[in-house]
């Protein structure tokens, strides 16, 4: 199927604070240079906080991870799960058409979308509300046929079961996933047949419904305002809002709450920070995150007014500068080659740390030594990549 980005785009895309939060955190998780592995839970983090996925969104995370536009959009083109459409403000009806829910009613709940939402897929019902697809085979195989809504499967539907699910949906009830027929999980309809002595131990439904159940969000997007956003590899969470409590499994998360400064880069600690922190006081287990800041706020470079008469230098040919962060080192003073391949060890950590948004990306790409071979008249691999128009 041909999927391209919708034709009205919104002007500009921003995470809320906490999905920031998230998002930076989620980007910790990878090794350094290897960043762009966040790329799927962040272009889906940025889908539930919108509802679909813009091509705003999916350049300003391309952004954040260091990427050419062209590559964030080859991940948000090949997945279904992304939307690249406006859906609906309730709900976006995946409905399984492959084999085994074509054999047992697809084509039906099919026709219930097209009577109840619109006639064609990825079109908006007339309140608004609702969306729906045919999609391949989403693995629930024993218990077709089924559908996605959302984050959740929906199985063993009839098309009265379907059409309810719409209508309660639509007054606003949400309804609880998993099998619609009475099954508690995909055993066989005639019963259990093994693992009996199980049976009375069982939550009220499987564990991925129960769970669901008891969360209580199954059609609700992740908006950023869910408590916590936990970041357990850190040993603490992404955001703390002050009108609900940590969860008291949540044992790591008491070391001191982070002020306006933080005590480490959205990519985490990088090799620069390590360098500057080593020739101050090491910081503690227990230091405050301002302690930290300053261990590695660095020297600031020398920075000219406007370019010279010769023209800017492209920076875009450095690996890790996009369009957006050219724009951002050219209005801290930054225009050519040679000014960053004379960045010292204590300059580097001023601009990683003055890089909103994009703090830590100095080092994590070694900007100043690719710097120094462009500023020569020689060329990087990545450069030659930007010559060739492979790269944007």
């Amino acid at each position: 199927m041909l999927r391209r980005l919708h034709k009205d785009q919104p002007d500009s895309f921003a995470f809320t604070p906490a999905n920031q939060a998230w998002a930076e955190a989620q980007i910790t998780k990878y090794p350094e240079g290897r960043q762009a592995s966040a790329i799927i839970p962040l272009l889906w983090r940025a889908q539930e906080q919108e509802g679909w996925l813009t091509r705003p969104a999916i350049e300003h995370i391309s952004d954040m991870l260091g990427l050419a536009y062209i590559r964030g959009l080859e991940v948000a083109s090949f997945y279904f799960m992304f939307q690249l459409q406006p859906v609906g403000s309730v709900a976006h009806i995946q409905i399984c058409g492959t084999l085994s829910c074509m054999i047992c009613g697809a084509e039906d709940l099919v026709a219930v979308c097209k009577e109840k939402i619109a006639d064609k897929p990825h079109v908006l019902s007339a309140d608004g509300k609702f969306s729906w697809e045919e999609v391949e085979c989403l693995g629930a195989c024993a218990n077709a046929p089924m559908a996605q809504i959302g984050k959740d499967y929906y199985e063993d539907l009839t098309t009265a079961g379907l059409s309810q699910l719409l209508d309660d949906m639509a007054a606003g009830t949400v309804p609880t996933p998993g099998p619609q027929n009475g099954r508690y999980s995909c055993e066989p309809l005639s019963g259990l047949t093994s693992l009996k002595e199980y049976e009375s131990g069982k939550t009220q439904y499987n564990a991925s419904a129960q769970l669901a159940s008891d969360i209580g969000d199954t059609i609700k997007p992740i908006d950023g305002s869910e408590v916590p956003l936990l970041a357990p590899w850190q040993g603490k969470t992404t955001a703390k809002p002050a009108t609900k409590a940590k969860p008291a499994t949540a044992k790591k998360a008491s070391a001191p709450k982070p002020a306006a400064k933080k005590a480490a880069d959205a990519s985490g600690v990088t090799k620069q920070e390590a360098i500057a922190k080593s020739k101050a006081k090491p910081a503690t287990k227990t230091s405050t995150a301002e302690d930290a800041a300053s261990v590695s706020a660095g020297k600031k470079p020398s920075t000219l007014t406007a370019a010279r008469e010769t023209g800017a230098d492209d920076l875009k040919m450095i690996k890790g500068v996009g369009p957006k962060m050219e724009k951002l080192l050219n209005s801290l003073g930054f225009f050519h080659f040679d000014q960053v391949a004379k960045w010292t060890d204590e300059e580097v950590a001023w601009v990683d740390q003055n890089l909103e948004g994009f703090k830590g990306r100095v080092s994590r790409d070694n900007w100043v030594a690719q710097a120094n071979v462009l500023a020569n008249g020689g060329d990087t691999e990545f450069a030659s990549r930007v010559k060739k128009g492979s790269v944007y």
